[in-house]
């Protein structure tokens, strides 16, 4: 009999470092003209100058794997060498996800058919059912590797769509796109880092409420709510029909944060999460329409959040002078006219740009370091390459294993309970799978593991679909874990 020796944590490290990495997006796919060298690139991140220093860093919501091999190593360092990590939210609080539901819903007993004009009703609903049909086709087989499915999907982000208010199904609508579908499944940049901060123990918090985030989109009165619902109705129809190009997407986004554009129109948007309704083809009175919602909703989700976000953010530099804080918040809070630097700047302190290949600012009296090792992010621990010839070995003693006991199962009468008991748990594993847990945060689809698998690895991890990966992978880890046990 062949003896498997392994370390359980070791095991399952890997496990689950093999499935990140091996799932990953290519990232240096895209089109934009990088420089050859990465200290002339421009980056996201802000030191504000005290002792120690501290850093505002610029995210976008879009897979973390679109955008991470192009974030500079020294923002990489800032948030590594950071004791405290703050969000705008904190969305590993399950508070935080189930208020972020609720607000979006209308209230109990209302119905949006009840609301909405009949002519705008059945567009939506025709809309979603055109949207249900065309799923399977719009995803990857990535997505479907991992147990991601057409159904399953389109019930997390529009399973009780009649159930919420009127202004969040319009958001539903503009990202029930075929480019957004296809991101689905992936942690976005800010949750990946505030799960990298709570798995590095590092202290995390936010610096705001889900009601602050909320209500202003609450607060849209009834007629432009309509205005925006049909304005995006009218462009997902003309989509559809092919009469108009695609618009401004998600894959834009990503090609001019890789490239380091800083341009505040472009992150503004995705900052407040809302889509722009100016149209030169709109009549006079809606052009009107159009641009009160845009004046509304940049004063409220950006200049109001900038100027309650940089109190805040001082405030907490003030309680903790000694603390080194990396605050993650979207890009648009930093770009343009009246942002969070800004406000942070009348409070006395200092913030400067710090691009790609600047050395970062040190206590005073501490000598930098280059050579100074930091903890590896999940999916890039330098030992990975080892870890995988080893598991590779596991899994070829696991798969001679079972073939000796297939072939010992009729000779051996007295283990013949065993290997019928070994025949039924190994086909539990093969089995399909029951239904990922699938979450919406903050309108962005995550997938983790069904509870019993997530029980099994004691892990909270979500993972990205490749080409590359091999669904028997996590069957063969579960195999190897149940015959560690049964040996």
């Amino acid at each position: 009999m062949v003896v498997v020796v392994v370390s359980w944590g070791a095991f399952l490290q890997t496990c689950l470092i093999l499935m990140v990495r091996a799932n990953q997006h290519n990232p240096r796919e895209t089109s934009c003209d990088l420089h050859a060298k990465q200290s002339e690139l421009n980056s996201f991140l802000w030191t504000i100058k005290r002792d120690p220093p501290s850093y505002f860093y610029g995210t976008i919501h879009v897979p973390y794997t679109r955008v991470w091999d192009f974030i500079p190593e020294n923002s990489k360092q800032a948030f590594q060498e950071s004791s405290i990590v703050y969000f705008e939210l904190d969305l590993t609080d399950p508070y935080t996800i189930s208020a972020l539901s609720s607000c979006q819903l209308l209230p109990q007993g209302e119905k949006l058919q009840d609301l909405l004009p009949k002519d705008i009703y059945r567009r939506l609903k025709t809309h979603l059912d055109y949207v249900k049909l065309m799923l399977p086709s719009w995803m990857t087989p990535d997505q479907r590797g991992k147990g991601l499915y057409a159904d399953y999907l389109f019930n997390a982000i529009a399973g009780n769509w009649e159930r919420k208010r009127p202004v969040w199904v319009m958001l539903m609508v503009n990202s029930l796109t075929e480019a957004d579908i296809k991101t689905r499944g992936v942690p976005v940049l800010d949750l990946y880092l505030a799960q990298e901060a709570q798995r590095m123990r590092k202290r995390t918090g936010a610096v705001e409420k889900v009601e602050e985030q909320c209500h202003p989109l609450n607060g849209l009165n009834f007629s432009q709510v309509i205005f925006a619902l049909n304005q995006t109705l009218l462009q997902q129809e003309s989509l559809r029909a092919g009469a108009l190009p695609v618009p401004y997407t998600t894959e834009h986004l990503i090609k001019h944060y890789n490239c380091g554009d800083l341009n505040s129109i472009i992150f503004n948007h995705d900052t407040s999460q809302v889509p722009s309704f100016q149209n030169v083809t709109l009549p006079p009175n809606e052009q009107v329409t159009a641009q009160e919602i845009e004046s509304y909703f940049r004063q409220e989700l950006i200049y109001k959040r900038n100027e309650r976000m940089g109190r805040r953010v001082r405030a907490l530099l003030d309680e903790h002078p000694g603390k080194t804080f990396f605050f993650a918040f979207g890009a648009g809070h930093f770009l343009g006219n009246n942002t969070v630097i800004d406000v942070l700047r009348r409070e006395g302190y200092e913030v400067e740009h710090t691009p790609a290949g600047q050395m970062l600012h040190r206590r005073s009296g501490e000598l930098p370091d280059a050579d100074a090792p930091l903890e590896p992010f999940l999916h890039e621990r330098p030992d990975l390459q080892e870890d995988e010839e080893h598991l590779l070995e596991l899994l070829e003693k696991v798969e001679h294993k079972l073939k000796k006991k297939r072939r010992n199962k009729q000779k051996k009468q007295r283990h013949r309970q065993f290997n019928e008991l070994w025949v039924r748990m190994e086909e539990s594993v093969t089995a399909e799978a029951p239904p990922p847990v699938v979450r919406i945060i903050n309108g962005y689809i995550t997938v983790q593991a069904h509870p019993q698998e997530h029980d099994r690895a004691n892990q909270h991890r979500t993972f990205s679909g490749s080409a590359s990966w091999s669904p028997a992978l996590p069957a063969l880890c579960v195999q190897i874990l149940l015959l560690l046990l049964l040996s």
